[in-house]
C-alpha cells in the first residue's frame, strides 16, 4: 500500500459495519411493508452475531498477541476495536428504537406482541395448561448456575434466561435465593408462539415471555414464591478466521500464540440492563469475559435474527408483493445441450428460475452422449436438487466429480454429510486444496458432442437462488470449456504449473491480470480513447487494486462500481479518486453477482464470476472469472450495471465517510428502483419472445 492509499484506506472491518448499517436504514423506512421492516431488523441481528463471531474475535486474537515486531499490526486491531464498538453503541439504540417503531405499528395493524404481563386470563390459562403442558414442557430443562463451569461449553445460537429464585420466609430476615439458566428452545418452537386471536387481533408473544409466564409450573415441587428471568445471550469465538487477510505463517503463529482466548470462549455479551446486580454477578463469572470483549447491557428482547421467520398471521400484505422467478421460455422445449451448444445462454437469479440449471443436469444424467460431469459445490441446498441430479448421473454410469468445500464457513457439518452421500453413490468427491479454499463455481459437461460449461458468480444452491441475484454463463465455446476443465485439473494437481488464457483464475494471475486490465483503461485515458471501469462487486479491501485503481481515477479514468459490502475506498479526494463514484444496494434480493466492464478503448470486455477484490479471493482462493462474448449477454450485462448506478430508490452513496446518503433523485421524477426495474424488464423480454 502506497503512502497516499494508507492515508485513504477504510479498515475492512470498519467499512464492513457501514454496510450493516444500511441494512438497518432499510429497517428504518416507514415506506417498506412492516413485515419486510422486520425481516431487515433480522438480517441486521444475524449478520453482526456473525460478525463477531468470526471477525470481531480475528481482531481480539491479534490485540492479544505480544509479538513486538507487530506491534503495528496491533495497535491498527486495537483501534479498529474501538471504532467498530464505538458504531456497535450508536446502531444498537437506533435497533432498539426502530424495533420499537415497528412493534407499535404492527398493533395498528392488528398484529400485537403481548408479554406475560399483559395476558388476558383466557390467554393465561391458554399458555399455562395447554401450549405448556403440550408443547413446552418436553424442551425445558434448567441449569443452576452453580453446576455450570463456564458457557463456552454452551451453545451461542439462542436466548438463555438468567433467573433468581427468592423464598421470602416471614421470620427471617434475607430471603433464600437461588440462580438458574434457561435455554430456550427456539429450534424446536420457534421464537415467536401465536395465541388464541380475539377481537378481530391477531396475538403473538415471545418465546421468552411464555417462559416467564410459567416458571411457577417449571420450578413446581420447590420452595420459591418469587421468580424472576432476565435474558441474554453471548457470541462465541469462532476461532481465527482461516481466510483472513493476514499471511498464513502469522495467522498460525497467532492463533498458537495466543493461550488466553480459547476456542469457544464469549466475545461478546448482551444482557437485559434490569437484570439484578446479584444475579448479573453471577452469570459474568461464568461467561469469563474481559476487557477486549464486548459487554453491552440491552433491552429485554435479543437474538432478533428471529424476525426473519416472524409469523405473518395471514397478512400477505404486510409483504413484498410476489415476483416468481421467470421460466426462460428458450429453455422449455428441446435438448438444453444443443441449445447451449447453438449459442451462449444465461439465467440471472431470482429474477429467471434457477431451475434451468437443474434442468441441464438432469439431462446431462440420463442423456446417452454425455460421457462426464464435474462441478464445484461450496454451499448446498437443505434438500438439495443438484446432488440428487448429480447422484442419478453417477448411477447412470457417467462419471462424476465433485469438489466440495469443507471449509465452507458455518456450513461444515452439512457438507461432509452430503459428501459422504456422494461417495455412497459413486461419485468421485475432492475436498478442495490444503491452503485454498474452492470457491470458483464452475461446471463442465463432457459429451461425444462437444463439451460445455457453466460459470457462475453465485453458489449452485436453490435456496441461495431465490434470495441472492447471481448471474450464471452456461457456454459451449471450446477455448472457455477447455479452461474451466483445466481448473479441474489444476485444483486435482495445484502444484502442476497451469496456464490461462480465457479465464482469471486466482491465486494464479487473476489479481496481476486485473491490474493489466486497469493499466490498459490508464494507457487509454492518456491517450484520448474511451477508458472507464464499471461493474458490480460485493467487496473491494485489496490494498494492490486500491493503488491502482485511484492511480486510474486520478488520471482520469471514470471509476463506477456497485459494491455491496465491505469496501475500503474514498471517493472525492482531489487529484486522487474525484472520478470515483460507488453505490450499496440493499433491496429484497441480496445483491451478490459479480460483473466487471473495461471500456478498451472502445471495445468493450466484460467478466463475470466469483471473485471479490479482497486478498483472501486474489490471493488464497481458487476463483474463477470468465470473459463474456456474446453480445446480447453483454447488453443485458451492461444494463444491470446501469439500473444499479441509477438507483434512486435503493442506492446509497458509499464515500468511505460511513455516512450512507441516498443517491440524489431528480425532482419530479419518481425514484429508480432496479431491482423492480430489472424484474419488469425481463417479464416484458418474455412476454415479446412467447408473442
Amino acid at each position: 500500500m502506497n503512502k497516499q492509499t494508507k492515508q485513504h484506506y477504510v479498515e475492512r472491518d470498519v467499512s464492513w459495519m457501514y454496510f450493516n448499517q444500511r441494512i438497518l436504514q432499510e429497517a428504518q423506512k416507514q415506506t417498506l411493508p412492516l413485515l419486510e421492516r422486520l425481516t431487515f431488523l433480522g438480517i441486521y441481528s444475524n449478520n453482526l452475531d456473525e460478525f463477531f463471531r468470526v471477525r470481531v474475535a480475528t481482531l481480539n486474537r491479534i490485540v492479544e498477541y505480544s509479538d513486538k515486531s507487530e506491534k503495528r499490526m496491533r495497535d491498527t486491531a486495537q483501534q479498529t476495536l474501538k471504532q467498530i464498538n464505538k458504531l456497535n453503541s450508536h446502531f444498537s439504540k437506533q435497533f432498539e428504537t426502530t424495533v420499537k417503531e415497528v412493534t407499535e405499528a404492527l398493533k395498528q395493524e392488528h398484529i400485537v406482541l403481548v408479554n406475560e404481563k399483559e395476558l388476558t386470563d383466557a390467554q393465561r390459562q391458554y399458555i399455562r395448561d395447554t401450549y405448556y403442558q403440550s408443547k413446552l414442557s418436553g424442551y425445558i430443562t434448567p441449569i443452576w448456575m452453580n453446576a455450570i463451569k463456564q458457557f463456552g461449553d454452551q451453545t451461542d445460537d439462542t436466548i438463555y434466561l438468567a433467573v433468581r429464585l427468592t423464598q421470602w420466609e416471614e421470620q427471617k430476615k434475607r430471603p433464600k435465593r437461588n440462580y438458574a439458566v434457561i435455554e430456550l428452545p427456539v429450534g424446536e418452537l420457534g421464537r415467536f408462539v401465536r395465541l388464541p386471536d380475539e377481537e378481530g387481533n391477531s396475538y403473538l408473544m415471545y418465546l421468552d415471555d411464555v417462559v416467564r409466564c410459567c416458571l411457577p409450573y417449571i420450578f413446581k415441587g420447590l420452595e420459591y414464591n418469587q421468580y424472576e428471568a432476565f435474558s441474554f445471550k453471548f457470541t462465541k469465538d469462532a476461532e481465527m478466521e482461516m481466510d483472513t487477510d493476514l499471511r498464513n505463517g502469522l495467522m498460525q503463529k497467532i492463533s498458537k500464540g495466543v493461550k488466553s482466548r480459547k476456542r469457544g470462549e464469549p466475545i461478546r455479551v448482551l444482557y437485559d440492563s434490569l437484570m439484578p446486580k446479584d444475579l448479573l454477578k453471577q452469570l459474568m463469572q461464568k461467561l469469563n469475559v474481559d476487557k477486549l470483549d464486548t459487554i453491552l447491557p440491552s433491552g429485554r428482547y435479543h437474538n432478533h435474527k428471529d424476525f426473519m421467520k416472524f409469523p405473518d398471521c395471514g397478512r400477505k400484505e404486510l409483504r413484498f408483493p410476489a415476483w416468481p422467478s421467470i421460466h426462460k421460455s428458450e429453455f422449455q422445449e428441446g435438448s438444453m445441450l444443443n441449445l447451449i451448444r447453438q449459442r451462449d445462454r444465461f439465467i440471472h437469479v431470482p429474477y429467471h428460475s434457477f431451475d434451468a440449471y437443474i434442468q441441464l443436469l438432469r439431462e446431462a444424467a440420463i442423456s446417452k452422449e454425455v460421457k462426464s460431469i464435474k462441478t464445484t459445490l461450496y454451499r448446498l441446498a437443505k434438500d438439495s436438487q443438484v446432488i440428487k441430479a448429480l447422484i442419478g448421473a453417477a448411477q447412470n454410469g457417467k462419471k462424476v466429480t465433485v469438489v466440495i468445500e469443507l471449509l465452507a464457513r458455518f456450513d461444515e457439518a452439512s457438507n461432509i454429510n452430503w459428501s459422504k452421500k456422494m461417495q455412497d453413490a459413486g461419485i468421485h468427491v475432492i475436498f478442495g486444496v490444503e491452503g485454498l479454499k474452492i470457491h470458483s463455481k464452475i461446471t463442465h459437461i463432457s459429451t461425444r458432442g462437444g463439451d460445455l460449461a457453466c460459470i457462475s458468480t453465485g453458489n449452485f444452491h436453490e435456496g441461495n437462488a431465490r434470495m441472492y441475484t447471481d448471474y450464471l454463463l452456461m457456454t459451449a465455446r471450446r477455448p472457455i470449456v477447455k479452461e474451466v476443465e483445466q481448473v479441474f485439473s489444476f485444483i486435482e494437481k495445484p502444484y502442476l504449473p497451469v496456464r490461462f488464457k480465457e479465464l482469471l483464475v486466482s491465486p494464479n494471475e487473476m489479481k496481476k491480470k486485473l491490474i493489466q486490465l486497469i493499466d490498459n483503461e490508464i494507457k487509454n485515458q492518456n491517450k484520448g480513447k474511451p477508458a472507464y471501469i464499471r461493474g458490480k462487486i460485493n467487496h473491494i479491501t485489496d490494498t494492490e487494486i486500491i493503488d491502482k485503481l485511484y492511480e486510474a481515477s486520478a488520471c482520469g479514468v471514470e471509476v463506477e462500481m456497485l459494491v455491496r459490502g465491505n469496501c475500503s475506498l474514498v471517493t472525492g479526494v482531489p487529484g486522487l479518486s474525484e472520478t470515483m463514484h460507488l453505490t450499496g444496494i440493499i433491496d429484497r434480493y441480496l445483491e451478490h453477482s459479480r460483473i466487471l466492464i473495461f471500456a478498451n478503448g472502445g471495445e468493450e470486455v466484460y467478466y463475470i464470476g466469483s471473485a471479490d477484490w479482497m486478498p483472501r479471493n486474489l490471493d488464497h482462493r481458487i476463483e474463477v472469472l470468465t470473459p463474456v462474448y456474446d453480445p446480447e449477454i453483454q447488453a443485458d450485462l451492461r444494463r444491470v450495471v446501469d439500473y444499479g448506478l441509477q438507483d434512486t430508490s435503493q442506492g446509497r452513496i458509499v464515500d468511505g465517510t460511513g455516512e450512507n446518503r441516498p443517491l440524489p433523485s431528480v425532482e419530479g421524477k419518481p425514484l429508480f428502483r432496479s431491482q423492480e426495474a430489472l424484474y419488469h424488464a425481463y417479464l416484458t423480454q418474455e412476454k415479446k419472445e412467447n408473442e
